[in-house]
């Protein structure tokens, strides 16, 4: 839905931009947008200030930050060993070390 808000209001703006761009180029628009005649030297719209050159805009300084993710991946190798030998018991009182052999 943002990406749709964002592209109508960049369509929106453009169409008005070159509607006033038509607009100071061929004067009967001009005329016609002020009611039928273009006041003289007071005139304070926006497509004498396009042609006269007084738009302003004013810099916007906007950090750019860029995020490093740096993901590592490193196999992991278990090695499981099975020894049937318990050390901590002494002798005779260990399991037996096969099933078969109980």
């Amino acid at each position: 839905m943002r990406q749709r808000l964002y592209a109508a209001t960049a369509i929106l703006s453009l169409a008005v931009w070159l509607f006033m761009a038509a607009a100071e180029t061929w004067t009967p628009l001009h005329a016609w947008l002020h009611g039928g005649s273009i006041p003289d030297n007071d005139d304070d719209c926006a497509i004498v200030a396009l042609v006269h050159g007084k738009i302003e805009t004013t810099p916007c300084d906007v950090p750019v930050v860029m995020s490093v993710a740096w993901v590592e991946a490193i196999p992991h190798i278990e090695i499981s060993v099975f020894c049937p030998v318990i050390e901590n018991l002494p002798l005779g009182r260990a399991p037996p070390s096969f099933c078969i052999a109980s």
